[in-house]
């Protein structure tokens, strides 16, 4: 079960929950979730950006997550295929430890995974190199207000 809501809501949630059951509980700090709209436009620009450079989306995309989005820095034993783990990945380097021979990689996060601020980070570059292109994007004020709109749900505690 999933539960959301300010330190008091939760109190009274849990003292609700029966008390002789172990439960156990994970707490996140709450963040909002990208915006569909956000998500359409970026992928409009992905598009827009592979068409101005002759190249696919799918590699328009991972450049832009490369460039802009959200990653890990991992090493794994080198007999390990990271495309079975992972879906946007960059292979760094080889180094040995204890005799084990690893390979380390940076991992990019797709945006489905994304929350609003990352999104909001990743549609700001796609719109810089849209432009940078020549690429007709919406006005500051109208990418503003699809940020705003990406971060109105966010709760303050």
């Amino acid at each position: 079960m999933t539960f959301t809501g300010t330190k008091i809501e939760i109190q009274q949630f849990l003292y609700k929950l029966d008390k002789s059951t172990i439960y156990d509980l994970k707490i996140d700090k709450h963040r909002n979730k990208r915006s569909l709209d956000a998500n359409n436009y970026a992928w409009h620009l992905i598009n827009e950006i592979a068409n101005a450079l002759r190249l696919s989306k799918e590699e328009i995309y991972f450049q832009m997550l490369k460039s802009y989005g959200q990653r890990d820095y991992i090493s794994m034993l080198s007999n390990v295929n990271a495309s079975d783990y992972f879906k946007y990945y960059e292979e760094q380097g080889v180094f040995k430890n204890n005799g084990n021979t690893f390979k380390s990689y940076l991992v990019f996060k797709g945006t489905s995974q994304y929350d609003s601020r990352e999104m909001s980070v990743f549609v700001d570059g796609l719109v810089q190199e849209a432009r940078n292109l020549g690429i007709e994007t919406l006005e500051d004020i109208e990418i503003e207000n699809l940020i705003k709109e990406m971060e109105k749900n966010v709760r303050v505690r």
